[in-house]
């Protein structure tokens, strides 16, 4: 891990080291949580509560899951565990693919729509080459 001298003298962690995955880093790993069933735990490497947060809110939606939280188990550290477990319908694991899934073409949606009223504004404001012609 490359580190980097600040300011202040301190060591910190370069800022690309944040979001790049290492040559041996996996992106998402998943491990059976034994304690209930149907459950896994689902570590997630150089991401943070922003996609955390939407995952679990997401998952949440879905009618088998019984379950889905997630934690950080260090502030310094992009890296989050999230928690499922569903009624055994599906599986954790498909669960995850299907809230990814569902995310993904929410996202989708926001960003037609943002740049769709983001057009309609230029038009409106007279910054848009379309209404200058």
């Amino acid at each position: 891990m490359a580190m980097a001298i600040s300011n202040d003298g301190a060591d910190q962690l370069n800022r690309f080291e944040l979001f790049l995955l290492g040559p041996d880093e996996k992106k998402c790993q998943e491990a059976a949580d034994t304690r209930t069933p149907n459950s896994s735990v689902f570590t997630f490497n150089k991401e943070d509560h922003t996609l955390a947060n939407m995952l679990r809110s997401q998952l949440l939606k879905d009618p088998h899951v019984i379950f889905a939280g997630y934690k950080v188990p260090h502030p310094l550290f992009a890296s989050f565990e999230l928690r499922i477990q569903t009624d055994g319908g599906i599986t954790p694991k498909e669960a995850l693919v299907n809230g990814c899934k569902s995310l993904v073409g929410d996202l989708e949606i926001l960003s037609r729509e943002f740049t769709k009223e983001y057009e309609l504004r230029k038009m409106v404001s007279g910054d848009g080459t379309a209404a200058d012609k």
